[in-house]
C-alpha cells in the first residue's frame, strides 16, 4: 500500500465539501481513464490504492473517539485543544469548522468517494471481468464504504450522514439520525456481503492492506460480517449479530488477535507510519489513571501501558502510565479482531442463552490471565461484565465512549475538573450546512 498509489488515485478526487484545482500528472493514470475505459490494472490500482486511503487520518477518528470517553489523554503539549475542547473544559463545545471535527469526517468520505470511483470504474471498464470478477471488486468496494461509514456515523450520532455521495454535484440526503444511517450501512453491507459471497475463487487483487494473505475471498467476505457483526450491536438487534458472527471470523477457541489491520510501511519511503505508535518520552499519551485502579490484579491486559518514572501533569491532568498499544511505526492497527467477535458473542447471547455469553465472558477472562466470572447472573450485572471486559480488551480501540453511550451510561465517564463536559457527538462540520 504505497503512499504513491494513493496520490496516482486521489489527484483528481476531493472531499466531500472541499474543491480541490486540478493537477495534472503526466506518470499516473487521469480521473477520467479510471471512469471511463479503465482496464484490469487499473482497477487493481484502484482496489488495492483503497486499502491505503483508509489510513488516511485514521488516527483522527481513534485520538477524537479516545480522548472524549476518557481512555487515554493527550498530554504532549501540542495542541491545547486536545485538553480543551475535546474535554469540554467549562462546558465548552467541539469546533465545527476545527480540526478535531473535520479531520477524521473527511478522511473518512476521501475513501467513500475512492471506493465510488472503483465501482464507477467497474461498469466501464474496458475488461472483460467474468461475473466473480466483477462481483469480488464491487463486493470489496462496498465493504470498505460501509465501515467508513461506520465509523464516522459513531462521532455525529444523531446529526446523521450522508450515506449517497456518489454525485458530488448531487450529494444525497442526510440520514435521519443515527439508527437511519445504521440501517443504511448495514444495506451496503448486506450488498457488499451477497457479491462476495456469490464469487467463486479469489479476488483480482491483492489484500495485504489488510493483512490478509494474498488475495482470499473467503477472509474478505468474513470481514465484512464481522463489521456487520459490530453495527448490529449497536442497532441492538442480538440476533442480527449472532447470525453475522456465524459467517464471520468469529472463533471462540481461536487467536484473539486474528482479524483486519491497517497496515503501515514505516516513516521511509513511500509509505505511511502506524500514527498510533506512541515514542516513550516523546509522545505522551497518557492512559487514564481510573484505567489503571479499576484494574483487577493480575490482568495482562494491562501490558497495553508502560508506567513512567514521574507522573506528567498538564492542564490539570495527570497521566503516569503510557499507552503502548503497539510495538513500532510498522506494527499492524487494529480494525477488528476476534476478540472484540468473542465480546460481540457474549452480549448477543444475553436473554437468548446466558450459558453461552458468560462461557464467552470466561474465555476473555482466561486470555487476561483471569479467574472465571462468579457473580450474579442476572442481564444487568452480565452487561455489566461485559463492558468492564471490553474497557480492558478493546482499550485504545475507540469503543469505551460508544459503548457507554448506547447504555444510555455516558454518566460513568470520569470527569477530572470542574466544569468538564462529556460530548454526546461531534459537530455537523460547518462547510457541509453550506451546500
Amino acid at each position: 500500500m504505497k503512499k504513491l498509489i494513493y496520490i496516482a488515485i486521489t489527484l483528481a478526487t476531493f472531499s466531500i465539501s472541499c474543491d480541490v484545482e486540478e493537477v495534472l500528472n503526466p506518470n499516473s493514470p487521469t480521473l477520467e481513464s479510471f471512469e471511463d475505459g479503465a482496464t484490469l490494472a487499473d482497477l487493481q490500482l484502484l482496489a488495492n490504492g483503497l486499502q491505503a486511503v483508509i489510513r488516511e487520518d485514521m488516527q483522527f477518528h481513534f485520538w477524537t473517539t479516545n480522548m472524549v470517553g476518557r481512555e487515554y489523554y493527550d498530554l504532549r503539549g501540542t495542541d491545547p485543544r486536545f485538553t480543551t475542547e475535546l474535554l469540554g473544559r467549562n462546558g465548552g463545545s467541539l469546533d465545527n469548522a476545527g480540526f478535531l471535527t473535520t479531520r477524521s469526517y473527511f478522511g473518512r468520505y476521501r475513501s467513500v468517494r475512492n471506493a465510488n470511483l472503483l465501482k464507477t470504474a467497474i461498469q466501464n471498464t474496458v475488461a472483460t471481468l467474468s461475473t466473480d470478477e466483477t462481483n469480488s471488486l464491487l463486493g470489496f468496494a462496498n465493504t470498505l464504504q460501509a465501515y467508513e461509514l461506520l465509523l464516522e456515523a459513531t462521532r455525529q450520532f444523531e446529526n446523521g450522514i450522508r450515506i449517497d455521495v456518489e454525485d458530488v454535484n448531487a450529494l444525497g440526503p442526510f440520514s435521519n439520525g443515527y439508527q437511519d444511517a445504521l440501517t443504511q450501512i448495514s444495506a451496503l453491507l448486506d450488498e457488499g456481503f451477497g457479491q462476495l459471497a456469490n464469487t467463486a475463487g479469489d479476488v483480482v487483487f491483492n489484500l495485504q492492506g489488510l493483512n490478509f494473505a494474498g488475495s482470499d475471498i473467503e477472509r474478505l467476505a468474513q470481514f465484512n460480517r464481522a463489521i456487520a457483526a459490530r453495527l448490529a450491536l449497536y442497532q441492538n438487534d442480538r440476533n442480527g449479530a449472532l447470525s453475522a458472527l456465524s459467517s464471520s471470523f468469529f472463533d471462540l477457541n481461536g487467536d484473539i488477535n486474528d482479524g483486519a489491520y491497517y497496515t503501515f510501511g514505516g516513516a521511509t519511503g513511500n509509505d505511511l507510519p502506524n500514527p498510533l505508535f506512541y515514542v516513550p518520552g516523546v509522545d505522551n499519551y497518557l492512559a487514564h489513571p481510573e484505567w489503571i485502579e479499576d484494574s483487577t490484579e493480575g490482568d495482562n491486559r494491562l501490558s497495553k501501558v508502560a508506567s513512567q518514572s514521574t507522573p506528567i501533569t498538564l492542564d490539570d491532568l495527570t497521566g503516569q502510565f503510557l499507552v503502548t498499544l503497539y510495538e513500532s511505526n510498522t506494527s499492524p492497527a487494529s480494525i477488528i479482531r476476534n476478540e472484540e467477535l468473542i465480546l460481540i458473542y457474549a452480549e448477543a447471547n444475553l436473554g437468548i442463552n446466558t450459558a453461552e455469553s458468560v462461557n464467552a465472558i470466561n474465555t476473555i477472562r482466561a486470555t487476561a490471565g483471569l479467574a472465571p466470572y462468579d457473580g450474579p447472573m442476572d442481564e444487568e450485572s452480565l452487561i455489566d461484565e461485559i463492558l468492564y471486559q471490553r474497557r480492558y480488551s478493546l482499550f485504545g480501540e475507540g469503543h469505551r465512549w460508544i459503548d457507554l453511550r448506547r447504555f444510555n451510561r455516558i454518566d460513568e465517564i470520569p470527569l477530572d475538573r470542574p466544569g468538564d463536559v462529556v460530548h454526546i457527538q461531534f459537530p455537523r462540520p460547518a462547510s457541509e450546512d453550506s451546500l
